[in-house]
């Protein structure tokens, strides 16, 4: 007998009064358009109202540790299990975290070492590249050495009073007085000027205490040189992050030349199982090591840590990772592998009756990889819990036990409850989805010619080697293949030689756009302030009157349009502003209109209103670009924290299109798409190409596919197995190949029923 999570009046977002029951124990798939409402039930009511359940049965005392989750706004939800949420955010980026130390598979590496390596040289904690035991004294366990070129950090011409320390917080702020005020140096004199000694006190000197100081040196200060206070101060933490292309100018990263960036010590290195260290196994593609190097141990101690190691290993490799290695730091990981790496950790898990909530994790994926993925996530049904994954892949819906369409449309248009039933319903069901599952997107028979072809020659770069091509102009080209097959490395050995060529190319990649509550597609595409102009010329008011980071601001609520009330151990109360009742506005604002319309009517506008409402004006085009992407429904002043991946990759591609004809390295712009959507974006590239653009495009989608003017399969396989052009040619010529990568899922396996 079917057990049911029951939703009942659920209205948190776009939600309109969504009631709902899903299966558990079963493999769920919430689809619909991007912005329709399916994240505001899957993650801010169902995930929402189990963590916070969850968090509840701990102590008061720990409740104030754990992390907040806003009162999903839902009559009710019965039968709810415990949610892990395994989403597409980024791991860490501290360059400590591993592959090898996130999974814990390190951790059992260097229990082995410890137990069965020759020779004995410690415990366990001994092979740490965190412990001052193991790690490498030269590169503290980092694997890395930064240099510091001073002469590009300081200009030997100047002298400390006319800024010589070039690097913004050094610049007469507080770093700056810890030179000035030392009493240490004549601050008129050229740095070039410095004699021996003083040279060395003001680069190199490490930190000690002043005798006798100046009344202005703090009490408690220490002093310390320029360069190890970059390396300890700025370099490694977030000062250096915020400038990091001040950073990149005076500082090169390279390989550690004493442990050769395996960050461990050279007495760790030398503890060996046939053959092998620890930094060997961390640098071999995770696909190699069960029968590389764990078959070949046969000492019965290491039989329990072999079991650990090769399940973890295993898990890693089902989901289509095994080109990785385990010394890859976690910060470098995108989004789909991010995912796949924190999944990787429940393959395994004990637990049974949970609720695994995925996001979108075929994205970024090949065909063949998410059939991969695919295979995992119904293993983790098997085990008796409950998956439910937002989804558009067709490989991942036609696999589902029960569907879940939102819509019809999305934003305002959204919210609403489509479809809720068996995918064997699903499949014949009159719904957008349902729809354009039984349709095939045609192929492209009749391909655009280029307008020149350009070589590519020798491409050296990770696992590709000595690659020559040449790739044709003024066409659309798709970039295809498995996982770590080589093609982010064949897209950036285009981009260089293409600019060395003189030619301007513009790269949309995948990290993130600067968000924050604050951030809106106007301020994105930098159309708020010219409409904040035309409103101060028609009113005699100047600009700043009508932003709510400045002048017009709610004194209330400072310009964020809701009051948090802090709660101690509760949650903290968030409600709209009752001064502006959340415009953001100083009431007053109200009353100074232009064409009509107050700043706070505008901002209430959707992109496809606004773009009527200021037709004629300058930055139009702006506007209108946003509607060629897809994303007229949005509103003006939609915060981009609320925006999906799908959502924010589209509004990097708008900031572009109102300029002339160019040459476009897209990576993945179908990530997040519905078909939908998918068809509206190969219209819009279709149209760039026809306006005289080159698109190179690195997509899986088998309708992106299909559009194409010319393909480029590299594989076959990631990492190691990688690196290998496998197909170049029309989509027609991809039909009558055989190619055992693409072309299967190419014709068969994207089939709509």
């Amino acid at each position: 007998m079917t057990e049911w999570i029951s939703i009942e009046h659920a209205v948190q977002n776009n939600l309109k009064d969504v009631s709902v029951k899903i299966p558990k124990h079963e493999f769920v798939v919430v689809t619909g358009l991007s912005g329709s409402g399916k994240s505001s039930l899957v993650f801010d009511t169902l995930a929402a109202a189990s963590r916070r359940q969850l968090n509840d049965t701990f102590a008061t005392f720990v409740q104030q540790y754990l992390p907040k989750y806003d009162r999903p706004d839902v009559q009710k939800i019965e039968n709810l299990p415990v949610a892990i949420v395994v989403d597409q955010k980024k791991l860490s980026s501290n360059a400590r975290s591993t592959v090898g130390t996130y999974t814990d598979i390190y951790t059992y590496l260097r229990l082995l070492f410890s137990r069965v390596g020759e020779p004995f040289v410690g415990y366990s904690n001994t092979f740490s590249f965190n412990n001052p035991e193991g790690k490498c004294p030269e590169c503290d366990g980092l694997g890395t050495v930064t240099e510091i070129d001073v002469h590009k950090l300081i200009d030997f011409d100047k002298s400390l009073n006319e800024d010589a320390i070039d690097f913004p917080t050094f610049k007469h702020g507080w770093r700056w007085k810890r030179y000035a005020y030392s009493g240490l140096f004549d601050l008129d004199k050229p740095i070039k000027d410095y004699d021996e000694h003083e040279l060395y006190l003001l680069l190199y000197q490490p930190q000690t205490k002043l005798e006798n100081p100046p009344k202005e040196w703090p009490k408690t200060a220490l002093y310390e040189g320029v360069v190890p206070r970059m390396e300890r101060s700025v370099l490694h933490k977030d000062e250096g992050k915020r400038h990091q292309k001040d950073v990149d100018r005076f500082v090169t990263v390279k390989t550690c030349p004493v442990c050769h960036g395996t960050r461990v010590s050279e007495r760790v290195l030398s503890c060996k199982i046939n053959g092998k260290n620890i930094g060997d196994v961390v640098e071999m593609p995770v696909d190699t090591i069960i029968d590389d190097f764990l078959a070949e141990i046969n000492d019965p101690v290491a039989d329990e840590m072999k079991h650990q190691i090769q399940e973890r290993v295993q898990a890693l490799v089902d989901l289509g990772l095994g080109y990785l290695t385990l010394s890859r730091e976690t910060g470098t990981l995108s989004g789909g592998e991010a995912q796949r790496v924190k999944i990787s950790k429940y393959m395994n898990s004990e637990l049974t009756d949970m609720m695994y909530i995925l996001d979108e994790p075929s994205a970024g994926l090949h065909p063949k990889d998410v059939t991969r993925f695919k295979a995992a996530l119904l293993k983790l049904r098997d085990k008796g819990n409950t998956v439910i994954v937002v989804e558009h892949n067709p490989i991942i819906i036609e696999s589902a036990d029960y569907i879940i369409e939102i819509g019809p449309g999305s934003g305002a248009n959204g919210g609403e409850l489509i479809f809720d039933g068996p995918y064997d319903e699903f499949k014949n069901a009159d719904t957008l989805t349902s729809n354009l599952l039984r349709q095939k997107y045609p192929l492209n028979t009749d391909p655009k010619q280029p307008t020149e072809w350009i070589p590519i020659e020798h491409v050296q770069q990770n696992n590709v080697h000595d690659l020559s091509l040449e790739v044709p102009m003024g066409v659309m080209t798709v970039v295809c293949g498995v996982a770590g097959s080589g093609k982010s490395s064949l897209s950036q050995a285009i981009y260089q030689q293409l600019q060395a060529r003189d030619m301007d190319v513009i790269s949309i990649g995948q990290k993130t756009v600067g968000v924050n509550l604050r951030s809106t597609p106007l301020t994105y595409l930098n159309i708020f302030e010219k409409i904040r102009k035309l409103f101060a010329d028609a009113t005699g008011l100047s600009a700043s009157e009508f932003s709510y980071n400045g002048d017009g601001a709610c004194p209330a609520c400072n310009g964020k349009g809701v009051i948090k009330t802090e709660m101690a151990f509760m949650d903290d109360v968030t409600m709209p502003c009752d001064v502006c009742h959340g415009t953001r506005y100083k009431p007053e604002m109200a009353d100074y209109k232009y064409h009509g319309k107050s700043i706070v009517d505008v901002l209430a506008m959707t992109i496809d209103e606004g773009t009527e409402f200021f037709a004629g004006e300058k930055f139009d085009g702006d506007l209108q670009s946003l509607v060629d992407v897809g994303l007229g429904y949005l509103h003006l002043n939609q915060s981009l924290s609320t925006l999906s991946g799908g959502e924010l990759q589209r509004l990097k591609l708008a900031r572009y299109l109102s300029q002339d004809p160019a040459i476009y390295i897209l990576d993945e712009p179908t990530d997040g798409l519905h078909l939908a959507d998918i068809s509206h974006i190969i219209n819009l590239f279709k149209q760039m190409v026809a306006d005289g653009s080159t698109l190179f495009i690195m997509d899986h989608h088998t309708d992106v596919m299909k559009a194409a003017d010319w393909l480029i399969e590299m594989g076959p396989e990631g990492g190691i197995n990688g690196g290998q052009l496998m197909f170049a040619g029309t989509p027609q010529a991809m039909v009558d190949s055989d190619d055992q990568i693409t072309r299967p899922f190419f014709i068969c396996c994207v089939k709509r029923r």
